[in-house]
């Protein structure tokens, strides 16, 4: 390594480095095809971009291409590389959909050594011919399982084509995939070298695996109580955009503040502030979907929340593997009732991942709850029968007194309103006896 970068990845607190990067460097520096697998949180970006970096020509125009799967994690990569290609004077351009097409196309004649954007965008600026590929000399396809399956597969191929033929192909993943045992067949025959870590690594931290039984209809509140948790914060997964976005409305419209969301539809700078605020601790909840979270590192990320549970293992490992990270502990919270949970444990049955009952009590997320004691019913016993050899009080039958029923605004009484004929009648009477009297 050389002298400023050792001393750049000591600053960094790093005193050796992991499984993958220790492996995998002299192969990249000899400049030989590598495929490099290690678990979530191992050190995979520091890995390649170290090695790859030391080997690039200062003012050698564009020479390293990485292709990351998200506009996020491209972002993310991108700021992490160029730490490393200042040390050397060197300037790195990220190209990511979404962004002004106009203004990359500027920066791209400044002729930054490395380059780091998502496939989609890299391919049309190759074939719009504003991206020139006869200098590179490396191309990384991070999160290989990902990007080499469907369309994507076909960009990338697309893209290493127009490469010149003894490119360095450098693949990075978390777990393994079909593809990634033919790499030689579908890249043009090349050797490529194969490293794996996976069962040796000891860089994630404990992580727990809680199974919280949750009906659909109750997941939006036990979110929101999951807030009151200390210090607790959460990428929370779902399968689908829509339910994300009715979950989050539900959010907006009770007014809670802590909530964000990250999705494939949203423009750049929305999710960029949405990643701000979540890594700053402005919100607790980052609302997400695999596509969108792909390979995100957040640092000492507390847990992760499946509100739904995910179809396939392999997004299982990815979306636990945002938490754990680099020896920290994390938390999983995964949301089903009985036979969500069942059929998690069963697509994971080939994983060494402990399941265990969890719980939200007091403000807390514990393993399990105090027994809660039943209701105490108050039971009136009927009096005892009179005992008339006994001259005990006790024996007497109790009086219940009855309180009289008292209406609260009695009706006014009605008033009889006086007959004008009426009026005076006891005076005519006393006048007419009189009368009668002197006649």
């Amino acid at each position: 390594m050389l002298e400023q970068f050792q001393k750049y990845f000591n600053k960094l607190g790093y005193d050796k480095q992991t499984l993958i990067q220790e492996r995998v460097y002299p192969i990249i520096k000899n400049h030989d095809s590598v495929l490099g697998l290690s678990p979530t949180g191992s050190g995979k970006t520091v890995a390649f971009l170290i090695p790859s970096i030391e080997i690039l020509e200062p003012e050698g125009g564009s020479q390293l291409l990485i292709i990351e799967p998200s506009q996020e994690l491209a972002i993310q990569t991108a700021k992490v590389a160029r730490n490393w290609a200042n040390l050397r004077g060197m300037k790195v351009l990220a190209l990511t959909g979404g962004a002004n097409i106009k203004r990359q196309m500027e920066r791209l004649k400044k002729h930054p050594e490395v380059i780091v954007g998502t496939a989609g965008r890299i391919k049309n600026l190759i074939d719009d011919k504003k991206l020139k590929t006869h200098l590179f000399s490396t191309i990384i396809i991070d999160e290989a399982d990902d990007l080499l399956q469907g369309e994507t597969l076909t960009t990338v191929r697309d893209i290493v084509s127009s490469m010149m033929s003894d490119v360095q192909l450098e693949f990075f993943s978390a777990t393994a995939t079909p593809i990634l045992d033919q790499l030689s067949g579908w890249f043009g025959n090349r050797d490529i070298q194969k490293v794996d870590v996976r069962a040796e690594d000891k860089t994630q931290g404990h992580v727990e695996h809680g199974m919280m039984n949750v009906l659909r209809k109750n997941r939006n509140k036990m979110l929101a109580r999951l807030q009151h948790v200390a210090g607790f914060k959460a990428l929370v997964f779902f399968n689908q955009t829509v339910d994300l976005n009715k979950t989050y409305s539900f959010f907006v419209h009770n007014h809670y503040q802590g909530v964000a969301k990250l999705t494939s539809d949203q423009n750049q700078t929305k999710r960029q502030k949405a990643m701000d605020d979540f890594r700053l601790g402005r919100i607790k909840l980052l609302l997400t979907t695999d596509v969108a979270a792909r390979g995100l590192d957040i640092a000492k990320l507390p847990a992760v929340v499946n509100y739904d549970l995910p179809d396939e293992a392999i997004d299982y490992v990815h979306r636990v593997g945002r938490t754990g990270r680099m020896g920290e502990d994390g938390m999983v919270i995964n949301f089903g009732d009985d036979h969500d949970l069942r059929d998690l444990k069963n697509l994971l049955s080939d994983y060494d991942f402990d399941f265990q009952p969890s719980y939200f009590y007091k403000n807390k997320i514990v393993k399990s709850v105090p027994k809660i004691a039943e209701k105490v019913v108050e039971v009136v016993e009927k009096p005892a029968k009179k005992d008339k050899s006994s001259k005990d009080e006790s024996s007497k039958p109790r009086v219940k007194k009855v309180k009289k029923h008292v209406v609260s605004n009695p009706a006014p009484k009605k008033r009889v309103k006086k007959n004008k004929h009426t009026k005076n009648k006891g005076m005519r009477n006393k006048w007419r006896k009189n009368n009668n009297k002197q006649g």
